[in-house]
């Protein structure tokens, strides 16, 4: 089955080059923005340039509903014949979220609490964006749920950089 794989920025390169990914997720401050990768067509590339807050911060572009809607977009554009490499800068917050949210767009009757169970089971790492998650829940009309999965999943490890991951997309 082909997979999300989620890392963090230093280590793009290396997975473009072992994993072949067809399609690429970028979640970086609009001053941290990367060009598209050698082996990723441009067209290919989702940029999303935002920071990592959970709220609307001065001066910091907080994720949004445009940011949620281009993600889910772009997720539709995948056919899944190869993976789709999602990354931020730490492979924890914004990259998981996107993850989370794919995974449970792509499996509308999925129990919302077990894809959670499931990420966390891929990652002890990750910490979910909360912003996000909510922000998606809101548009894919999941009630909270959503909200409540990634809230009630037990407390990360703390790391200053994940470990890549893979993460399954269908439940």
């Amino acid at each position: 089955m082909t997979t999300l794989i989620v890392c963090p920025l230093r280590l793009v390169p290396q997975i473009v080059a072992n994993r072949s990914p067809s399609h690429l997720i970028t979640l970086l401050g609009p001053e941290e923005m990367i060009e598209t990768p050698a082996g990723i067509e441009a067209e290919r590339h989702l940029k999303l340039g935002i920071n990592d807050i959970d709220e609307v911060v001065e001066g910091m572009v907080a994720p949004s509903e445009e940011t949620v809607a281009n993600l889910l977009a772009f997720g539709k554009t995948w056919d899944a014949t190869a993976p789709l490499l999602i990354h931020c800068w730490a492979g924890i917050s914004r990259s998981s979220a996107s993850a989370y949210i794919l995974a449970v767009e792509r499996n509308p009757h999925a129990d919302e609490a077990a894809v959670a169970r499931a990420l966390r089971a891929a990652s002890p790492y990750v910490q979910p964006n909360r912003r996000m998650i909510a922000l998606a829940d809101d548009i894919m009309g999941r009630q909270g749920r959503m909200v409540d999965a990634v809230a009630a999943m037990t407390p990360n490890q703390i790391t200053y950089e994940n470990v890549p991951f893979e993460f399954s997309h269908r439940y």
